[in-house]
């Protein structure tokens, strides 16, 4: 729901701009700092829901992998965008991930799941993941007391290396080898994450109005007056009314708190 208790869709009807003349973006707070819970907005369900994801019928954590506790940052994504699996990126050789573009928010601040915080963009790694373009965005909550010292060119010191580290070796301890990057794991500039922000939001309106096939994903939103999957409160409360009622939390399990030592290679 939105302040007002309006039904929207965290994928769809929150706009991707605060200001686009400034380029400051909406984010979403899928996962807050320090924490391990693999939560992400739910691309296949109606009104994509943040829910945590599931592999092989068990909910996923993310491993402490030395010296990571969890994620370092606040982790989430920018509204109204979509890594189209359909598209092959020219800067990385490879298609998209089929869903909106992941955050790395800097600040201070922990943010709680589900927050929207408004975020300057510092620039992005491109990852590759299991051979899909995994663009990261690095960026930071606007209303820190330090992000106007932050741009592009300057960052906090270690930062960027412990980010390149953490998904280089994150899927290590799931017995997966260790991610690769596009561009030898360089960072690049805020200019070129604006662009690749504006790219993944284009593909986004092409999907919600139905001119590229999404697949499973359910497109269906409130706000977005042009898009042919565009429903009313009232049926997007019908939908909520028959999710099945929230049953209480699974504790969590003793192993997510354990460390991962491993040599780097």
């Amino acid at each position: 729901e939105d302040a007002s208790g309006r039904y929207i869709s965290p994928f769809h009807d929150i706009p991707i701009y605060v200001d686009a003349g400034k380029n400051v973006f909406n984010m979403v707070v899928e996962v807050p700092r320090w924490t391990n819970a693999k939560m992400e907005i739910a691309t296949k369900d109606p009104l994509n829901p943040i829910k945590q994801d599931v592999k092989k019928g068990k909910l996923r954590y993310v491993a402490n992998v030395f010296p990571h506790k969890g994620y370092i940052w606040n982790y989430g994504a920018i509204p109204q965008t979509w890594e189209d699996p359909g598209h092959k990126d020219e800067n990385t050789g490879c298609c998209g991930d089929n869903d909106p573009i992941d955050v790395c928010e800097i600040g201070s601040k922990v943010c709680s799941r589900g927050e929207v915080i408004k975020v300057k963009v510092l620039g992005t790694l491109a990852l590759i993941d299991e051979g899909e373009t995994d663009w990261k965005i690095i960026a930071i909550n606007v209303e820190d007391p330090e992000a106007d010292n932050y741009n592009g060119k300057r960052m906090k010191p270690g930062y960027l290396e412990a980010t390149v580290d953490w998904f280089r070796r994150y899927k290590v301890p799931d017995g997966k080898p260790e991610n690769q990057f596009a561009f030898n794991g360089e960072f690049k500039d805020r200019d070129f994450a604006v662009n690749v922000i504006k790219s993944t939001h284009e593909h986004w309106k092409a999907l919600v109005a139905k001119k590229t096939d999404g697949g499973e994903i359910n497109c269906t939103n409130l706000t977005v007056s042009n898009s042919p999957f565009c429903c009313s409160q009232e049926s997007a409360k019908a939908t909520v009314d028959a999710a099945p009622p929230c049953k209480a939390a699974n504790p969590i399990p003793p192993e997510v708190d354990k460390w991962f030592y491993y040599q780097k290679n």
